[in-house]
């Protein structure tokens, strides 16, 4: 069954945006890239939904193709039940090997369940595979910055050290993020320049890109920077 996925997602690529996709993510091999643009990928999801499909995909780990990491994506994020699906996301996230796959995360029951949601994002951010922590730090930003917001979080995220590319520039995003919606309670991370040296600029310098922070926060961040 999944080798039929397989032979119709190679019906519907797009070399070019195959090309193209390739160039957003140098560090998987362009072998493991068919080239199908999302709106496609989205609509035959809906198809395979309506048949095995869904239950093919989420059984057959580790996939070999992003286009079918990304169906299996969906497909968590659909799931209606917490329980059911944290226990697929975590059969999943091991496999999970770069930044576009991780960051299409976002399981729709996770909305009503942020309470429940915590103690697995505090085990994620422990985590020694930076695809899980860049997730971990994403849902703090995605679901912890407005309503759900508590000081602590922050200090979660200014506690995770890496020498890894993709966490630190989701490390930068959160804090950018939170500059923007947390201010008062953000700012003190930059002030006392907790942050790596090189995530504490790429902050400021997201931040100072941001539409959402005014211009004399913008002017006081540029004088932070090291």
């Amino acid at each position: 069954m999944e080798a039929k996925i397989i032979e119709r997602l190679f019906e519907l690529r797009d070399g070019k945006y195959r090309d193209f996709t390739a160039s957003l993510i140098p560090n998987i091999d362009k072998d493991r890239i068919i080239g199908v643009r999302t709106p496609i990928l989205r609509k035959y999801a809906k198809e395979l939904i309506k048949g095995e499909g869904r239950e093919v995909i989420l059984s057959s780990l580790p996939h070999r193709y992003l286009e079918v990491d990304s169906l299996h994506v969906f497909f968590i994020n659909e799931i209606k039940d917490f329980d059911t699906c944290l226990f697929e996301l975590e059969r999943f996230l091991p496999y999970v090997d770069n930044w576009a796959t991780c960051d299409g995360i976002r399981p729709r029951s996770f909305l009503k369940n942020t309470d429940r949601l915590i103690p697995h994002i505090e085990g994620w951010l422990k985590s020694e595979h930076t695809y899980t922590v860049r997730f971990a730090i994403e849902m703090l930003m995605v679901y912890y910055l407005d309503e759900n917001f508590e000081p602590r979080f922050v200090d979660m995220v200014a506690g995770v050290e890496s020498d890894e590319y993709y966490v630190n520039m989701m490390i930068a995003w959160y804090f950018a993020t939170a500059l923007a919606k947390r201010w008062d309670e953000t700012v003190g991370v930059i002030d006392t320049e907790r942050l790596s040296p090189w995530v504490h600029n790429k902050t400021i310098q997201k931040a100072r890109d941001s539409y959402r922070i005014a211009d004399v926060k913008k002017e006081y961040l540029k004088a932070k920077r090291r």
